[in-house]
């Protein structure tokens, strides 16, 4: 690896224009948008632990929405057009059967989110039963993710043939 390597946790993100840059994570029920503009060549990554919230007053994806909002502000810093932003989507494991399934929530907020924003998805994988680990290129969009031997199939097959658009997803 010859570029900068940053590795995020839950609640964290990180942003770059390095071609050779890598934006790390390790998701189980949380969520991560990759996110970049293909023409100025930025991008960035976030990890967010809990798209929304309930209590007394109903349901809450105010911690999501700030988790995006921030994202795509600072990408629009390093020269990002809002309208050319492209998204991939990542996470929203059940990790423990019997507890709520935090990880279907998750997921429904960032394809949500992404659409009543206009942000073109190019590809997701979520859902599933098992961890991912993520690596991604911020300046061009590639994305590579491993999942556990014993992953089930379908936690792969939202994702379109991303190889004819020009921007890489491998797994690893």
């Amino acid at each position: 690896m010859s570029g900068p390597w940053v590795h995020i946790t839950q609640g964290e993100h990180a942003i770059g224009t390095d071609p050779e840059m890598v934006i790390s994570t390790l998701l189980g029920s949380c969520v991560s948008c990759c996110l970049w503009d293909p023409v100025a060549g930025v991008g960035g990554m976030n990890h967010m632990l809990l798209t929304t919230n309930t209590g007394d007053a109903g349901v809450c994806n105010l911690a999501g929405i700030n988790a995006m909002e921030v994202l795509i502000n600072d990408v629009l810093k390093q020269g990002a057009r809002r309208d050319r932003l492209r998204a991939k989507a990542f996470g929203g494991a059940r990790m423990v059967s019997g507890l709520s399934d935090i990880g279907k929530n998750n997921s429904e907020f960032i394809l949500a989110f992404l659409e009543q924003e206009g942000i073109s998805c190019d590809g997701h994988s979520l859902g599933g039963e098992t961890a991912r680990q993520l690596k991604f290129w911020p300046a061009t969009g590639k994305v590579m993710q491993k999942v556990r031997g014993d992953a089930p199939l379908e936690a792969l097959t939202h994702l379109p043939e991303l190889s004819a658009i020009g921007n890489d997803l491998e797994l690893f």
